[in-house]
């Protein structure tokens, strides 16, 4: 499945509801869209397009600047591990390659089984917990390389299904705002001047009339 379903598709419209432009909904929708399919196919951002008129090339522009949007299938476990200074002087080199003759891939691989996307990344913001290591984005720190198996493990196991859903999700928990909490949606061109601006000028005015 590629374009967002039905379900997904009435979710995607709640979301643009919450945006005084619709093109501000258009990180948000990536997401959903993967949290469908695991990764972003070029049909699922086509219908991002069609929901928040702009081109797919334009969806597409944003989604590849980003690292957590995969724009190709990975695994339903996406393992992230860090090698930059902090931890490679701990050990991340050496834990990357055991992890690569662990899963059988290399680098940026993907299991056959589909279950496991290998990659080598830069800092991933725990210098002081090094070596780290992340699944799905879900941090695991100070991880050896018996460490690093029983992680394996235990995912295989489905002993961790409450920790780390499957790739794409963002949270276990969707934020649902009633219409009337959404906060200012009106269009930027219709809005008031804010107060605090509005009271600046009129001091500044009053300053040079003296």
């Amino acid at each position: 499945m590629a374009r967002l379903n039905e379900a997904n598709e009435q979710l995607a419209r709640a979301i643009i509801a919450r945006y005084p432009e619709p093109r501000s909904a258009l990180i948000p929708l990536c997401h959903l869209a993967q949290e469908q399919d695991g990764w972003l196919d070029e049909d699922a951002m086509a219908h991002v397009a069609e929901l928040i008129g702009c081109t797919p090339a334009q969806v597409l522009g944003t989604a590849s600047f980003y690292e957590m949007f995969k724009l190709h299938p990975v695994g339903k476990y996406c393992i992230n591990v860090c090698t930059n200074i902090s931890c490679q002087l701990l050990g991340g080199e050496e834990l990357l390659e055991h992890a690569e003759s662990r899963l059988g891939v290399r680098s940026g691989g993907t299991t056959p089984d589909g279950m496991f996307t290998l990659e080598d990344v830069e800092c991933v913001a725990a210098c002081t917990e090094a070596p780290a290591v992340q699944v799905n984005y879900r941090y695991f720190h100070r991880v050896g390389i018996e460490d690093f198996d029983a992680l394996i493990d235990a995912l295989l196991a489905g002993e961790l299904d409450d920790v780390v859903p499957p790739h794409g999700t963002l949270a276990k928990v969707r934020q649902d705002l009633a219409a009337d909490r959404i906060a200012n949606i009106t269009a930027p061109e219709d809005q008031e001047m804010p107060v605090w601006i509005a009271r600046a000028e009129a001091s500044a005015g009053e300053g040079a009339a003296t």
